[in-house]
């Protein structure tokens, strides 16, 4: 995954510069999240694998899929990435691109799993900590695990605070047995 991270890195940051100058954030992602969820079909998937087929002729059978959602610079950017053997990238792209998006809009996206709903004054208490321990707009985004015994689980980015009572209880375990 790491080798496919750094691949993609350098497109999403050149289309993140273009997007930014073009005053377009929004359109990019789009754009990007149509053309992955695109490269991500079976019988895409086969079209971008075929050895036969030069850089110029997979662009041009990818656009023909989804040209329609793509504008001029879109349609360029996609032809690069073909002329370069790099389209199977473009659903790493499009992730690092809306990370791009969230750093510059001081935005982040928060995911809670938690063994009960929660209520809306819960989501908001949460949503007010957790914008003011990252320093930026939080978008909460929540979930229903019946497995768990109790509490919740906060993913936001690379950080993970597991606060349910499994993971209370295991790490009291681990502190007795120490």
């Amino acid at each position: 995954m790491a080798e496919l991270s750094t691949l993609a890195r350098p497109y999403a940051k050149a289309a993140f510069s273009y997007a930014q100058q073009a005053s377009d954030l929004g359109g990019w992602s789009s754009l990007l999240a149509t053309a992955a969820a695109v490269s991500q079909s079976e019988k895409v998937r086969e079209l971008l694998d075929n050895p036969q087929l030069t850089g110029d002729q997979r662009a041009d059978k990818f656009l023909s899929i989804c040209s329609d959602d793509l504008d001029e610079p879109g349609k360029n950017f996609i032809r690069l990435l073909a002329e370069n053997h790099r389209l199977q990238l473009l659903p790493e792209i499009s992730a690092l691109f809306e990370e791009l998006k969230a750093q510059a809009e001081a935005t982040l996206e928060v995911e809670v799993v938690s063994a009960r709903s929660l209520s809306d004054a819960q989501a908001q208490k949460l949503t007010r900590a957790l914008s003011a321990k990252f320093e930026r707009e939080v978008h909460l985004h929540s979930s229903v695990d019946e497995s768990l015994l109790g509490g919740a689980i906060v993913r936001a980015g690379d950080t993970v605070i597991d606060g349910t009572v499994r993971g209370r209880l295991a790490k009291l375990a681990e502190a007795i047995n120490s």
